[in-house]
């Protein structure tokens, strides 16, 4: 029985994805951006025999070729909290890590790693800089963990929101490396200096 990874998506539609990248960049090149490092992250992390890879969307019932062949399942209504217990709760059993669909640096070694985690810990975290997480997982046995109860989501304490609600079951938790997200305007731009100039323009034409 493989792990599940599961990667949190919209569908790329100009105006409706990166909101606060839009209002820095525009709208178009938002899009461009999203678009491109959805189909991106897909193709390497779903190729990974590892694990099996599902992209949970909204809204429900679209279809998108970024997915590169992932299997793809609705979020389901709720707020990100209630869409993600949704997917721990609904999956088949073992070990699942959810992901966001807009962070360039994610490698399959820092999937493995989170796995890897959760064979000595009931949940793991991937901690962001502004206080939230790129990744949370459980090992969802001997029972699937309620984990996002009195959770502020976009805040700053997020991060402690969460882990206290982890804490608070008496739930083990291990954490894997920190990385962001590209959120908006300043984070763009550090993300094109980070990145070799052919990334770039496959990740942005």
């Amino acid at each position: 029985m493989r792990p599940t990874l599961v990667i949190f998506a919209k569908v790329p539609r100009i105006g409706r994805v990166k909101s606060r990248l839009a209002a820095g960049i525009g709208p178009v090149k938002a899009w461009s951006f999203y678009r491109n490092n959805l189909a991106d992250v897909c193709r390497r992390l779903g190729a990974d025999p590892r694990w099996n890879t599902v992209v949970a969307m909204t809204p429900d019932g679209t279809r998108f070729a970024e997915a590169s062949g992932c299997p793809i399942r609705n979020q389901g209504p709720g707020d990100l909290g209630e869409r993600m217990q949704r997917a721990f709760d609904e999956l088949p059993p073992g070990p699942t890590v959810i992901i966001g669909s807009d962070i360039p640096a994610i490698t399959r070694s820092d999937i493995a790693d989170a796995f890897r985690a959760l064979g000595r810990a009931d949940a793991v975290m991937g901690p962001s800089h502004d206080g939230g997480y790129w990744l949370i997982g459980l090992r969802r046995r001997p029972r699937v963990a309620r984990i996002f109860g009195d959770v502020h989501w976009s805040v700053s304490s997020t991060g402690d929101d969460t882990l206290a609600r982890l804490r608070s079951q008496k739930l083990s938790v291990s954490f894997v490396r920190k990385l962001d997200d590209v959120d908006d305007a300043e984070d763009y731009r550090s993300f094109r200096r980070g990145i070799s100039s052919t990334k770039l323009q496959g990740l942005c034409r």
